[in-house]
């Protein structure tokens, strides 16, 4: 091979980066109309959230004593307008990505760029949208950047460009940046899941940082209680006996005040997870599993997963309670995978 041949390995990761900067203006949402028209709840809705109370979004003479024609939604909706929920876009019947933003995908797992965090977004607004118009967006990439290390894992920036319209005209325009990156590695578990070898240096001796403390109340105490002794309990509503999970001072159903408790079987299922890997936590070791799950009695609650590792997590695996006592005033089911019933001889 002379010198001014490639190495193949630098021919390999030329191909790879000559595949991925071909997306670079690639159309990976195609123009899509809003489900729905700007309208009043919505604002109303959005106001409220946000307590924002500025008069011209919902009251149309201060609007126009403003020199506006009417009230106008508020800036900051607009991608509200464009969005679709979780059943339009990943539902069983809207079946995922699909089209080039699907192939970027790909190529960029097939690269080890399997985790993505969101940085930031940049609006330019043109002009306010008002009640009855119907906003359409489109979506292209605009930007792919060379790899880059970061505190999460090495990777790559991926910026779109959104562009927002009412019929012809654009009304506003979106920069949106996600972080594709490998996970870093992680060496070993310590029970509730596995350190990143690029976490920190911190020394064996140190002490480890409590947990975040409850915020206990005459709603939830009791709870905490029955945990220091090992006991995992559900609030029953005392009249219609219906469980509910977080603990509250009213029955949904029923609306009763009275209440008393059953003692969970400590058997459950996942009903849903993620894998937390960032803002670290001195208390917690990452990458960190944190699921809901259902019970066997019916209610839901949020915990950790021990004894599993992130990949191996799946929707409905069986898990029971396995408490740990993170200190001596604060003990927590976590859950664990089922163990299998020994085999009698």
């Amino acid at each position: 091979m002379s010198a001014a041949e490639p190495a193949q390995g630098e021919s390999r990761d030329a191909a790879y980066e000559e595949r991925l900067q071909a997306f670079v203006g690639a159309e990976i949402n195609a123009r899509t109309l809003g489900q729905d028209a700007v309208n009043v709840p919505m604002i109303r809705h959005w106001a409220e959230a946000m307590a924002d109370d500025n008069p011209v979004y919902l009251d149309d003479e201060a609007a126009r004593a403003t020199g506006r024609p009417g009230a106008v939604a508020p800036a900051s909706m607009m991608q509200a307008w464009s969005m679709r929920g979780y059943a339009a876009t990943w539902g069983p019947r809207a079946g995922g990505a699909s089209g080039a933003y699907a192939d970027l995908i790909a190529v960029l797992d097939e690269g080890g760029y399997t985790s993505v965090v969101a940085t930031d977004s940049d609006f330019a607004f043109v002009r306010e949208v008002v009640p009855g118009e119907h906003v359409s967006s489109e979506e292209v990439v605009e930007e792919i950047s060379p790899e880059k290390s970061t505190g999460l894992g090495v990777g790559r920036f991926v910026t779109t460009l959104k562009t927002y319209r009412v019929g012809e005209e654009v009304v506003a325009t979106q920069r949106w940046r996600a972080l594709r990156f490998r996970p870093k590695v992680s060496t070993g578990s310590t029970g509730e899941g596995d350190r990143s070898t690029d976490e920190g240096d911190r020394s064996t001796d140190e002490p480890r940082a409590l947990r975040p403390r409850p915020a206990l109340n005459l709603d939830n105490r009791f709870w905490f209680d029955a945990a220091k002794e090992h006991r995992l309990v559900v609030q029953r509503c005392a009249a219609c006996g219906v469980l509910r999970h977080p603990p509250g001072p009213m029955c949904p159903e029923c609306r009763s005040l009275e209440w008393d408790t059953v003692e969970a079987a400590g058997h459950g299922t996942v009903y849903s997870f993620v894998v937390a890997h960032h803002p670290p936590h001195p208390a917690f070791d990452y990458p960190l599993v944190i699921a809901v799950v259902e019970l066997a009695e019916g209610t839901r609650l949020i915990t950790n997963l021990t004894g599993v590792a992130p990949a191996d997590v799946e929707i409905g695996m069986a898990v029971e309670v396995d408490w740990l006592d993170a200190d001596p005033e604060l003990s927590l089911p976590l859950f664990r995978p089922t163990q299998p019933a020994p085999q009698e001889a």
